[in-house]
């Protein structure tokens, strides 16, 4: 993470006195060049799973960040492709590496589209949203699809309690939920509020139809489970009403967003 063409500790820093939006402005520059961005291995993994699904029409890339997902979107997808975030500075990376993309900053809590889109995707993401926030985020998504649409994403499996790994996310959700309690504006990334029972219960609330597919080329576990599932949902019935969702920050095609 610190290599000369990745973020000083002071950057990062900075980054995580702001809040997330403007955290991602100042770290969009350098983003790929940290291990926040997500890994070839993984997205080479999606593209495989899904492939027997597909063809899709039109994809969207929900979180899009630097656009790091959307050559899977261009791979599975005959229609256009199209990215969403709210960070302009991460948009601003996308729109140079990928200019062929339509990219639209807007807050996925209020997304401005509707019956839009053959498949979602998003990569790394939800551990910005509070718990809470899941049935509108899901709301959301399932407006954007069109009916018989596909919301996608890989899941890993948590890890072991007691392992370095549990021990090491324990501790950066304690120290965020510190932060959070003592500095404002606050910065939303937890890495332990995502479970796959309660993604279940929150896409089948929003109208999904959901089941999970081992991601096989990602290996499993000693116990035989996968180290990571694909949750496959797919809109099938009209979602149930949701609390009114925030307005989107900006509607409109201008040039992803997670640590």
């Amino acid at each position: 993470m610190f290599t000369p063409q990745g973020p000083s500790l002071r950057e990062l820093t900075v980054q995580a006195l702001s809040s997330v939006e403007h955290g991602y402005d100042l770290l969009a520059s350098k983003f790929d060049e940290t291990p926040f961005r997500t890994s070839d291995r993984l997205l080479e993994a999606v593209t495989d799973t899904l492939r027997p699904l597909g063809p899709f029409g039109a994809g969207l890339d929900l979180c899009c960040g630097t656009g790091a997902g959307l050559p899977v979107l261009d791979a599975l997808c005959t229609g256009r492709t199209t990215g969403v975030d709210f960070s302009a500075g991460m948009l601003a990376e996308a729109r140079a590496a990928h200019p062929a993309a339509d990219l639209v900053r807007a807050d996925a809590l209020a997304l401005p589209f509707a019956g839009a889109f053959d498949l979602a995707v998003s990569f790394g993401a939800f551990g910005h949203f509070l718990p809470a926030q899941q049935t509108r985020l899901f709301a959301q998504v399932h407006t954007a699809l069109r009916p018989g649409g596909t919301f996608a994403f890989p899941l890993p499996a948590p890890p072991r309690v007691g392992s370095p790994l549990w021990w090491t996310l324990l501790g950066f959700d304690g120290a965020m939920r510190v932060r959070n309690a003592l500095w404002r504006p606050p910065f939303v990334m937890y890495y332990r509020t995502f479970r796959l029972a309660d993604v279940r219960a929150g896409l089948a609330g929003a109208g999904f139809a959901v089941e999970t597919l081992p991601m096989e080329s990602l290996g499993r576990r000693e116990d035989g489970s996968p180290r990571c599932r694909m949750v496959v949902a797919r809109r099938t019935a009209e979602r149930r009403a949701a609390p009114a969702a925030p307005r989107a920050v900006t509607a409109g095609v201008t040039g992803r967003a997670r640590p």
